[in-house]
């Protein structure tokens, strides 16, 4: 009989970064009930609407999805779709479902998570007609390919792995025929933060390495070295998530800099305040008619530390460096 291994610290931290998935996607299910954007979607992973956020929440997550759409889709535009996606740490996320929807397919979107959470979504899709139906729909013959931990057609896949060990993500994405030759964006959110900095850069440097053009966009805690920063990072702590990376979170800078320094031609950082301001304004002023906000302070506060990081590199001159809001 095979000996259990002791559960180690590692564990502990690895679950609680896991329940930050359910966090996301309870949060997106709230604003998307009170209005904040339609995702028709998001309703088959959580089915209860759960207890009322606070309006500064909504409107974060609001600004955080809309920035991250804004990029991806035009990468998507920028390439004519003709592209991959590959989403790390994808959790719930129903972008796929959105760029169907759309008429914004890429060629081929991946999804790379922990095994457990794979395996979550995976039910979820078997179990959901409204999932499973535009994957077939995509899909060129009568079987998919599934498992326990993968699942893959010829439009969507996605996969069960640690993003820590890169070697085995890699065997796993070219198994299910992952093309190096094609355009690619790969998108974190709240992802790296809890990889240490030499694991995030050797993430970001292999994909700078593995695709000759390619995209970058991750969303993360930026700004943490003041007071505020302080008290998000205990109030984690606090429930045993530990921001590994947040080093590389201190300021915009740092951000770009890990870009560069390990393969992108590129880089950008802009703070979720600045992001906000950015977004189409008629929309702005529709989702904060939605709910009334005390004092905008604590917003201001929520938005300056967090960011939306992106770089490019871009050999068949498609314009990628051109690409931001």
């Amino acid at each position: 009989m095979a000996s259990r291994q002791p559960f180690t610290d590692t564990d502990t931290a690895d679950e609680a970064v896991r329940a930050t998935c359910d966090d996301a996607t309870v949060c997106k299910r709230f604003a998307t009930s009170k209005g904040y954007w339609k995702d028709p979607y998001i309703q088959y992973f959580v089915r209860s609407v759960g207890e009322r956020k606070a309006p500064e929440i909504n409107r974060g997550y609001y600004a955080r999805v809309q920035g991250v759409n804004f990029l991806l889709d035009a990468f998507l535009k920028k390439t004519q779709c003709n592209c991959q996606i590959i989403n790390l740490g994808a959790g719930l996320d129903t972008t796929f479902w959105r760029l169907k929807d759309n008429n914004l397919m890429p060629r081929k979107f991946f999804e790379v998570d922990f095994p457990t959470i794979v395996s979550r979504k995976i039910h979820y899709i078997k179990t959901k007609p409204p999932l499973s139906k535009p994957i077939i729909e995509t899909h060129s013959t009568d079987s998919l390919l599934l498992d326990a931990h993968s699942l893959d057609s010829d439009r969507y896949c996605i996969i069960g792995a640690d993003l820590r060990n890169i070697s085995d993500m890699e065997e796993k994405l070219k198994k299910f025929q992952l093309n190096t030759e094609l355009p690619t964006l790969v998108l974190t959110e709240c992802v790296l933060v809890y990889m240490t900095p030499s694991q995030s850069s050797g993430l970001i440097r292999w994909v700078a390495e593995t695709f000759h053009s390619a995209m970058f966009i991750n969303y993360e805690q930026a700004n943490m070295c003041d007071r505020f920063g302080q008290v998000m990072i205990e109030n984690l702590q606090r429930r045993q998530c530990m921001l590994a990376g947040v080093e590389t979170c201190q300021s915009l800078d740092l951000q770009k800099e890990r870009f560069l320094r390990s393969g992108w031609e590129h880089a950008s950082a802009l703070d979720m305040i600045t992001v906000y301001s950015m977004l189409p304004q008629e929309d702005v002023g529709r989702i904060e008619r939605l709910e009334f906000l005390d004092e905008g302070e604590l917003l201001q506060q929520l938005l300056q530390h967090y960011s939306i990081s992106w770089a490019t590199k871009d050999k068949l001159r498609l314009g990628l460096s051109q690409v931001s809001f």
